[in-house]
């Protein structure tokens, strides 16, 4: 099996090109690593066409969807 870290790199480029994905990173959820997909706003499933749904899962590995708003660059 793959590790979190190749998944996540072999998936990244598409991930990032579905709607709303802000960045993609590997996270924790319930004691578990996760593929985390953030995004700028989170739709049900139903408001998306099937190609534009983040998989449940890569190569066994959970994805999780976070909404994380807008991103915006901030003055240094």
């Amino acid at each position: 099996m793959a590790s979190i870290e190749a998944v996540k790199a072999k998936y990244e480029a598409r991930l990032m090109e579905l709607p709303n994905v802000a960045g993609v990173g590997i996270g924790e959820r319930a004691g578990a690593p996760v593929i985390k997909v953030l995004v700028t706003r989170k739709f049900p499933k139903s408001a998306l066409r099937p190609e534009e749904v983040v998989p449940e899962t890569l190569e066994g590995f959970k994805t999780d969807v976070e909404e994380i708003g807008v991103v915006t660059a901030q003055p240094t």
